[in-house]
């Protein structure tokens, strides 16, 4: 019997390992969405053990524990690292046909040659073996990006940040590029008066505008986001319930503003009208620097309300939504294409049943500018599993072009989950494979080696043009 994990995993034809082992295994890594601490890449910090580098902040690992009965305690309470790490390995087995089971093993064998399964017996070994290793400098986060074959990865960034971590690291290159990306959800927020208000007066004084009017925050963020561009930013980044599309005047979008920011709270219609303006005006930035932007839409967040407010949100109380998706997208896409200020842009769902809308929905605003310039993005939160990889990967095969998709991407908070980009790699040479084996692909390995590596890592690399903006970073680091 094959050991668990062997070099042939998830590859079920000689076509596919070919495949994987001859183009897709050698290429570097583009990163160009994750949740990455650059304060942490700029230090260069060590982790003292497992548990600090794997569990803290990682809440796919904190819902399969509680799922397995786990104490609030061990997960996100004061329990020591090794107590957490030790109900970890306890609720390894019983993840089973859930992704964790293969991340979980990956990561331990890509980072730390660790080849035996984690589970209650093994968990004192490795946790040793690992945390040991991981207190040595080669084990370093600067050296795991290495180690990963990492060549660019893009943090996700507040306007307001001072980016004063990605200045440093630009000053003290280490051989991976690391650039911010424009996140600007909690600008366009207004639900909250107060709260709102508290981010606008941060925001304002990032920007050194004082923000009093529409126009001045309409300032204060062109300011910001021309400081993004100064250190290497190329992409900006929503994480939305669905698009928002609603009608508005420009009196309507003053008015609006100057209640939210007298205190007072605003109505539903006002608040659509409001993130509808805010859309077209960020996006509109982005289409003036050649950006791409992105759209991650359908989560429904923070569901469970007591454990929102115990621990605040991205702990693990978020799920898949139903949102109608199509009808506001495709008017707001519409409303920038027929201004020719349609940025490239990418296009996440949650709800795999949106999986053709968003594939079609793309080739309605593809204009032959740019190849693949509408893109729907690989699996996401989710869906960043075999099944949801290769639903993905069909629907996008059967609507547009895969050959031009631009790839996987981490969507994470650890240093670990490099390995990702590892799996969504096999699960698209195995269906290459397949289809060959099957006979409805031709067997010519120079063609679909070519398109391996173009997903891979090509693609991704002509469309962001991250190699362009080396030079600029480095003069903005000095600056």
């Amino acid at each position: 019997m094959k050991p668990f994990l062997n070099d042939d995993f998830l590859l079920q034809t000689a076509t596919a390992r070919t495949l994987y082992h001859e183009h897709a295994r050698q290429m570097p890594i583009i990163d160009y969405h994750n949740h990455l601490l650059p304060d942490q890449i700029a230090e260069d910090k060590q982790f003292d053990n497992l548990t600090q580098i794997w569990l803290y902040g990682d809440h796919y690992k904190w819902r399969a524990m509680r799922t397995n009965g786990i104490d609030e305690r061990y997960i996100t309470g004061d329990a020591s690292d090794w107590e957490k790490f030790e109900k970890w390995a306890e609720t390894v087995p019983n993840t089973l046909r859930n992704p964790l089971y293969h991340w979980t093993h990956l990561e331990l064998q890509r980072y730390f040659g660790v080849t035996e399964l984690l589970n209650k017996e093994s968990a004192r070994r490795i946790y040793d073996h690992c945390s040991a290793l991981l207190r040595t400098p080669e084990y370093s986060v600067r050296n795991l990006l290495k180690k990963m074959n990492v060549q660019t990865l893009c943090t996700t960034d507040d306007p307001s940040d001072s980016l004063e971590h990605h200045r440093a690291i630009a000053a003290d290159p280490f051989g991976v590029q690391v650039l911010p990306t424009f996140r600007p959800d909690k600008a366009m927020s207004p639900e909250d008066a107060a709260a709102y208000n508290a981010y606008l007066d941060k925001l304002g004084a990032s920007a050194a505008v004082e923000i009093l009017n529409y126009q001045d925050l309409q300032t204060a963020l062109r300011v910001r986001h021309d400081y993004f561009a100064a250190l290497g930013c190329r992409l900006s980044d929503h994480g939305l319930e669905q698009i928002y599309a609603a009608d508005y005047s420009d009196a309507d979008i003053t008015r609006i503003f100057a209640k939210v920011r007298g205190g007072q709270a605003l109505e539903r219609a006002e608040v659509l009208q409001f993130k509808s303006a805010m859309l077209v005006f960020l996006a509109e930035l982005d289409w003036e620097k050649g950006w791409t932007q992105q759209f991650h839409l359908g989560a429904l967040r923070n569901n469970n309300a007591r454990m929102l407010r115990q621990l605040g949100p991205d702990t693990g109380w978020d799920s898949i939504g139903d949102f109608q998706q199509a009808p506001a997208l495709a008017k707001f896409l519409d409303r920038l294409d027929t201004q020719d200020k349609l940025a490239k842009t990418i296009l996440y769902n949650l709800n795999p049943s949106d999986n053709e809308l968003f594939a079609t929905m793309i080739g309605n605003f593809q204009d032959g500018s740019v190849a693949g310039k509408m893109q729907f993005g690989s699996g996401w939160w989710f869906l960043d599993q075999k099944d949801g990889m290769e639903r993905q990967i069909n629907a996008l095969s059967n609507m547009g072009l895969l050959s031009r998709f631009v790839g996987m991407l981490t969507d994470s908070r650890s240093f670990l989950s490099y390995p990702r980009h590892e799996y969504f790699r096999r699960i698209l040479c195995n269906m290459l494979g397949n289809d060959v084996e099957n006979g409805e692909l031709p067997a010519d390995l120079e063609l679909l080696g070519q398109m391996v590596e173009n997903i891979c890592y090509g693609n991704a690399n002509d469309y962001f043009g991250f190699s362009k903006v080396a030079e600029t970073t480095s003069v903005a680091a000095e600056a």
